[in-house]
């Protein structure tokens, strides 16, 4: 087996270096917060492309300043760290990133205030992330969490509990994957990906005031949909209702990338196909990840 390196506090050392305690707080209380990218391999090329490297750590920082984690590197910094751990993997398929930023301490108190901040960067190869073309979804009986509770978009840790227990109770139910509501009610994302539906012309997405994450891959459909296919995008709050009278419904995410969703609560939605809408915006990203698209050139970073 080859080994695996990371970037580790300012270096790049083996995997098995890295250790973390039983005592730290990132492993008792979830204190940190991290980023999932992705690097697309284009075998023709051979070459390997980081996807909206500067986007990813410009949400990481500002997830750090939320949560009082302080790390001393600049976007560029890390953009350039993360190439490094790529070349130095020997990666040549497409890949998943991983930087994580957490509290070291092992004081006992549940407390941000500690100055041992670490971050580590790590990758693994990735193809599709759920195995299948379409999706069947349910909406969860766990709602999400709020920004007044533990802010989704600062993509902390210890909020992905929220998202592992929706999961669980929909693929123990049967789906692929849940649907969240707000407090409020409100449609608000998947389990960890945002969520789209067409309805009579238009594209419609729950807003960022709704507790969503503020997606990458969600402002890059959006900026496909409004400039590519000429469709009218509207972030407004979606009833649950809705999705089952949709004519289209899809999720996107850096994981989940743009994938679409044929049932709701066991509602078949439109004819039960993948939408045409969500054909062309798949097929456009697919384009764009390996910088086949000079227009989008700017988001994708080669490695070697």
């Amino acid at each position: 087996m080859e080994k695996s390196y990371v970037f580790y506090q300012g270096q790049i050392v083996e995997e098995n270096q890295v250790k973390v305690s039983i005592r730290s707080k990132a492993l008792n209380y979830g204190l940190g917060c991290f980023e999932g990218i992705r690097a697309y391999w284009d075998e023709e090329k051979q070459q390997l492309y980081g996807f909206a490297l500067k986007e990813h750590y410009e949400r990481l920082l500002n997830s750090c300043k939320t949560l009082n984690m302080n790390i001393p590197y600049t976007v560029e910094e890390l953009c350039q760290w993360t190439v490094e751990v790529l070349k130095k993997n020997k990666c040549k398929t497409t890949t998943y990133i991983r930087p994580l930023v957490y509290k070291g301490s092992e004081e006992l108190s549940p407390s941000l205030f500690d100055k041992d901040d670490r971050i580590v960067i790590y990758t693994q190869p990735l193809g599709s992330y759920m195995g299948k073309d379409v999706l069947k979804v349910a909406v969860s009986s766990w709602r999400r969490i709020s920004d007044t509770m533990l802010p989704p978009r600062t993509k902390a840790t210890g909020g992905y509990l929220n998202s592992a227990l929706a999961s669980f109770e929909a693929v123990g139910n049967g789906f692929d994957e849940a649907i969240f509501l707000t407090n409020q009610g409100f449609v608000c994302e998947g389990a960890a990906e945002n969520i789209f539906l067409v309805k009579n012309g238009k594209l419609i997405t729950p807003p960022v005031s709704d507790d969503i994450l503020e997606g990458i891959t969600r402002a890059v459909v959006i900026e496909l949909a409004e400039k590519e296919l000429g469709m009218e995008v509207v972030e407004r709050s979606v009833s649950r209702t809705e999705l089952y009278n949709a004519d289209e419904v899809f999720f996107s995410g850096t994981a989940m990338e743009v994938t679409g969703v044929v049932e709701v609560d066991r509602r078949t939605v439109a004819d039960g196909q993948e939408g045409k809408v969500c054909k062309e915006l798949k097929a456009l990203f697919d384009g764009l990840t390996k910088g086949n698209n000079p227009k989008y050139a700017h988001l994708c970073t080669p490695v070697y």
